[in-house]
């Protein structure tokens, strides 16, 4: 084979190789530069408080340790109602009205009654002090026996009678104020007052409807029922598996079904010394939790759901992360430059909120928290959503 054809073959294959390394690099760019990044959002690792808490295991229920379901101490028809739901009342407010027109004429009859008492004493008293009189005369005339037996006898009777009629003008009178004392009590009857300073809770009337007393043994729905937002305390249900980590004085949290977004601190004031066993499969302790401070809106409705998170422990100025990025096995995908990488975290203390993280992350480091994308995974090209993306997606 000459020069020249051996020069040829060597062209050729400088070319086809060539060629072959344009169409590597030009499958290397497409797999590598001009694949499409997941978004993600993520979070920075960053310092603060995290506690170690657990929760009631059923919703528990805000209660009022001072609360009054005030029912008619008599029947009557409801003539004015002073106060409504949401008022706040003293001890001794006159809440409901009921009619007492009879009851009235009673009252007035019994003072009728006192005042004819009266004037009967007086008549029978001034008899009374006649007759002495007359005896008295009559027994110095006996002594001079100038008087007879017989009329000594016979005004003596006299005088007793006329005292006895004295008295017992004295015990109708104690009869007519003890008529009074009822009647003003009857009236009483007719007035629903607040026995203790409070919040109206509801009201089960309207005017013009006729209310009755309950029947004994049994029971009729309150005209007001009356709570003192004072004594406000949430009664929960905690696992029995938790029962030997709380205990009286531990700090809590307290949410409230009805005020979203709000949390509001209490302590334990009581653990129950026993556990309830109505459900065989889910036996809880009652724990109940007291406000540090007593909410003072209206709104905070006796019998509204509430949750409570015993706090066991508190550890401030560590590194943190949000507890819903941390996956199983300890593990938790970080951004950094363009890649998730996945790291292994040694973690201490742990709530709802957010885990202490002691070793595998730095302050600053991207966490990733869009994990329910199915692409989010380790060693996938990313790039950090911005706000109408995150917008866009939820």
């Amino acid at each position: 084979m000459s020069d020249f054809q051996h020069e040829r073959e060597g062209n050729s294959k400088r070319w086809i190789t060539a060629v072959v390394v344009v169409a590597l690099a030009v499958v290397l760019w497409f797999t590598v530069f001009s694949q499409e990044r997941v978004k993600v959002k993520v979070v920075e690792v960053d310092r603060g408080t995290v506690e170690s808490t657990i929760t009631n295991s059923k919703a528990g229920t805000l209660r009022s340790r001072l609360r009054s379901r005030i029912s008619a101490e008599t029947g009557g028809r409801v003539i004015k109602i002073f106060h409504r739901e949401g008022d706040h009342v003293k001890a001794g407010d006159l809440l409901v009205k009921l009619n007492d027109t009879s009851l009235q004429a009673r009252f007035e009859l019994s003072q009728a009654a006192l005042a004819t008492s009266v004037e009967r004493r007086i008549e029978a008293c001034l008899n009374r002090d006649h007759k002495a009189r007359d005896l008295e005369r009559v027994r110095k005339l006996a002594r001079n026996h100038v008087a007879s037996a017989e009329d000594l006898d016979r005004l003596d009777v006299a005088y007793r009678s006329a005292d006895a009629g004295c008295t017992g003008a004295e015990a109708e009178i104690a009869r007519a104020r003890a008529e009074i004392r009822g009647a003003v009590a009857d009236l009483k009857k007719s007035e629903i007052r607040a026995p203790f300073d409070g919040i109206v809770a509801e009201v089960n009337a309207e005017l013009g409807e006729w209310v009755t007393p309950s029947p004994p043994l049994l029971s009729s729905p309150a005209v007001i029922d009356l709570l003192d937002p004072d004594s406000l305390y949430i009664s929960a249900p905690m696992d029995e598996v938790d029962s030997n980590r709380i205990s009286v004085g531990q700090a809590a949290k307290i949410t409230i079904d009805s005020h979203p977004g709000e949390s509001f601190t209490g302590k334990v004031v009581r653990v129950a010394p026993y556990v309830l066993d109505v459900e065989t499969q889910n036996r809880t302790l009652e724990v109940e939790v007291e406000f540090d401070t007593t909410p003072l809106e209206s709104s905070m409705m006796v019998g509204t759901s509430a949750d409570i998170e015993v706090i066991l422990d508190t550890r401030a100025d560590v590194l943190r992360i949000p507890t819903q990025t941390l996956l199983q096995g300890g593990r938790v995908l970080v951004y950094a430059s363009g890649v998730l990488e996945e790291r292994f975290v040694e973690v201490g203390l742990r709530n709802w909120n957010f885990v202490e993280i002691k070793a595998g992350l730095n302050l600053g480091d991207a966490v990733v928290t869009s994990l329910d994308n199915k692409d989010v995974v380790a060693d996938a090209k990313a790039e950090i959503a911005d706000e109408e993306d995150a917008d866009s997606e939820r």
